[in-house]
């Protein structure tokens, strides 16, 4: 239901003075530009103008959304739909596997182990380890055996994992914690006695300044000082440089991949642990000095498989020799299609497959699709039919590692919770391996892929989730976005875009320039010199919904979080006119300084470097901050940030907010949400219902939407009975890395 927008009773003004921050007269002189910055003050977070400053700015906030109507029912509409938990993918050892599951009421989701007899126990629980729920579960990789555990877990949003190794059977601790390993890899040896590993220089052995950004990797062994651990590669690697370490499960060979920060192409190498001592391994080039994404793994049949988009920006799957594993060698197996994106596949090669098999994923538009090909010639032999009746996401397919018939992967879509789907090679059959631990009642939406026309010609498409199966007015609308970092939005649950539509809004998912939807050259279209192109989609994708008559000027909002609260920030400055709210979240909005905080001087391939002088007149060229002119009429803004971010620092936020609050051109509130004891990526269910029901309600109030209509769910409702994974807003990116929990 629409109604009139009212301004909220008694939230003080933008422009009370305690709101204010003094500007200052701060500059730079870059390559004969002065870059003036005058509110660099804001940067010290710690400082004592800065707090009161800060202080202030909770306090507006809190008074803002306070007074919004339809909170409480918001609120336990977003539980409800979250209560449908989720489950991963297994990570099978032997007769035992490993599965990530959110129960119903859980906070985190817990790592269980189930064995042949469907018995399972709780392996690590966060909230038992801490209660406050501020510790999450990065990473956990199984031996080969199943009889160990590495896991990882971070506290306070922070990221900065530390590993440990459990015993299995009886959930007894083995070691840890071994602190520096953010972002690593784990890859086993036979017999779960050692393990390859990432891990940071100690910040003796780093240049001053460049403690955060110096990695290698090592051999541990387990129960050992880690001290003590053998450098095995990346000797003289330069600050920034990720790498990913993989064992075959047979102990047959090692895998290193480096990259540098998020650039699109990485270095592989190869080494057979055979041929001499794993603490020595002599590693073979596999792809080096290209440009191009590469992933490698030796099959059970002996063959080496290169996933890469080498000459092949949508995908190629090719095969090889393992002892000449140079791309001269490399044969086609999965050629690259002309509109799809090729994302991941499994070998089913074990007892009862009459002839061994290929799952082949991947993504036409943003929309996955899985295919069964043959392992010896890659010839199709059948698509599978997904469920549901909208377009839906397909996951990488996992297998067993020693050989199998059975392939699994994860769906979703955003008319219902996701499920995991099982392939059975032997029959051709699929069916869902593992439904939602919970139910909700749904919302019944219309699900609409539209394409539109952007500023230089190009076809974007985007996801339209509606409560009418065509427009039939223009309703308060979301417009959400990303276009970065070839990270793709690919249909999802969200229990926030279906509360939205259940009370009679739309939503909108833009598939713009800079993400993956169409492979890299599409990403590339979007990034660095090409970065005001992603912007134009976003642009015009608002002007397509109003001229579609889903939405109006001043019945849209703008949303977007890390890389898209750049997006956001720059729809904001460029083209306030289309916009009636936005919602910027953990945004970088400083694009001359984003370098010198967070992770930011690992991004400079995507965006460009203020050091050099071409770069820096891309950045100027967009920067939001730098573009915010006063007397201008800017939409209602409300940023989120989390002070244990420490991917992209909270200060870009506070400058920005108060640039548009000393602009002042009209009435409408520019308000900060800060929150402590968060970072960048996972939370608490509870955490995440309380920033969306304060980022909803504004969007709700300051474009016309009552929530407190329609967020009941008990009309026109389905009820849900798949597992359900609730759609997260893209972060900004660390090393780029395939696969999530195993590494196999």
């Amino acid at each position: 239901m629409t109604r009139p927008v009212q301004p909220v009773e008694d939230a003080p003004r933008r422009t009370s003075p305690d709101l204010v921050a003094a500007r200052g007269d701060t500059a730079d002189v870059l390559f004969g530009h002065r870059v003036a910055d005058p509110y660099r003050a804001l940067e010290d977070a710690d400082s004592a103008t800065t707090r009161a400053w800060s202080a202030a700015q909770d306090e507006a906030f809190r008074a803002h959304v306070g007074r919004l109507a339809g909170r409480d029912r918001l609120r336990a509409r977003l539980t409800e739909l979250l209560a449908t938990g989720l489950t991963g993918l297994p990570c099978w050892r032997g007769e035992r596997h490993f599965v990530v599951r959110r129960d119903p009421g859980r906070e985190h989701a817990v790592l269980f182990v189930v064995e042949a007899d469907g018995a399972e126990r709780a392996l690590v629980d966060p909230i038992a380890i801490d209660a406050s729920g501020t510790t999450t579960l990065d990473r956990w990789v199984p031996s080969d055996e199943g009889d160990l555990l590495a896991y990882l877990l971070s506290t306070g949003g922070d990221e900065e994992s530390r590993l440990y190794v459990l015993d299995v059977a009886t959930g007894a601790p083995v070691e840890g914690p071994i602190d520096r390993v953010r972002d690593t890899s784990i890859g086993w040896l036979p017999g779960g006695s050692a393990f390859y590993l990432v891990r940071r220089l100690s910040p003796e052995q780093a240049p001053a300044g460049e403690e955060q950004h110096h990695r290698r990797v090592y051999l541990h062994r387990v129960g050992t000082d880690p001290a003590g651990d053998v450098e095995v590669f990346g000797t003289g690697s330069g600050a920034g440089t990720y790498f990913g370490v993989g064992v075959s499960h047979d102990g047959h060979w090692l895998t290193v991949s480096a990259s540098l920060g998020t650039a699109p192409r990485n270095d592989v190498w190869l080494a057979d642990l055979r041929a001499g001592d794993p603490a020595r391994p002599v590693f073979r080039p596999v792809a080096v000095g290209l440009d191009a994404l590469t992933e490698v793994r030796v099959g059970r049949d002996g063959r080496l498989y290169v996933l890469t988009d080498l000459d092949a920006p949508r995908g190629r799957l090719c095969v090889g020799d393992p002892a000449a594993p140079e791309p001269e060698g490399w044969r086609d197996l999965v050629a690259e299609e002309s509109d799809a994106v090729l994302s991941g596949y499994a070998i089913l090669d074990g007892d009862g497959v009459e002839r061994p098999v290929l799952v082949v994923t991947r993504t036409r538009h943003a929309v996955g699709e899985v295919s069964v090909c043959d392992l010896a010639s890659g010839a199709v032999s059948a698509r599978l039919p997904m469920p549901g009746g909208s377009p839906g996401s397909v996951g990488a397919p996992t297998e067993r590692p020693e050989g199998g018939y059975e392939a699994w992967f994860g769906w979703s879509d955003y008319s219902a919770p996701s499920a995991v789907l099982r392939y059975d090679a032997r029959t051709g059959a699929i069916d869902t391996w593992a439904a939602s631990p919970g139910t909700a009642e749904l919302p019944r939406v219309h699900v609409h892929q539209e394409s539109y026309t952007s500023a230089d010609g190009a076809t974007v498409r985007m996801f339209v989730i509606a409560p009418t199966a065509a427009p039939d007015r223009p309703r308060p609308a979301v417009l959400y976005g990303y276009g970065g970092f070839g990270v793709s939005l690919g249909p999802a649950y969200s229990a926030g875009a279906l509360a939205w539509v259940e009370a009679g809004g739309v939503y909108a998912i833009a598939n713009l320039r800079g993400g993956g939807e169409e492979g890299e050259d599409w990403h590339r279209a979007g990034m660095r010199g090409h970065k005001q192109r992603v912007f134009d989609d976003f642009h015009a994708a608002a002007e397509h919904l109003t001229a579609r008559g889903w939405s109006a000027p001043d019945r849209l909002a703008a949303s977007g979080g890390s890389n898209g609260g750049l997006l956001v920030g720059a729809a904001l400055t460029q083209r306030p006119e289309l916009y009636a709210a936005v919602a910027c979240s953990m945004p970088l909005l400083d694009m001359v300084r984003y370098e010198r905080f967070g992770l930011g001087r690992l991004w400079s391939d995507e965006y460009g470097s203020a050091a050099v002088a071409e770069e820096l007149a891309w950045l100027l060229g967009y920067s939001p901050y730098h573009h915010v002119r006063e007397g201008v009429d800017y939409p209602a803004v409300l940023f989120t940030v989390f002070d244990g971010d420490t991917r992209v620092d909270p200060l870009h936020a506070r400058k920005m907010c108060a640039a548009l609050r000393h602009a002042a051109g009209g009435d409408r509130p520019i308000l900060l949400r800060a929150e402590a004891q968060v970072g960048h990526a996972a939370r608490s269910v509870t955490r995440t219902v309380e920033l969306s029901v304060d980022t909803l309600a504004f969007l709700a109030h300051w474009t016309g939407l009552d929530l407190a209509e329609g967020v009941d769910g008990a009309a026109d409702a389905a009820p849900a009975s798949v597992a359900s994974v609730a759609s997260a807003a893209p972060v900004a990116p660390g090393p780029r890395r395939s696969g999530e929990g195993s590494d196999r």
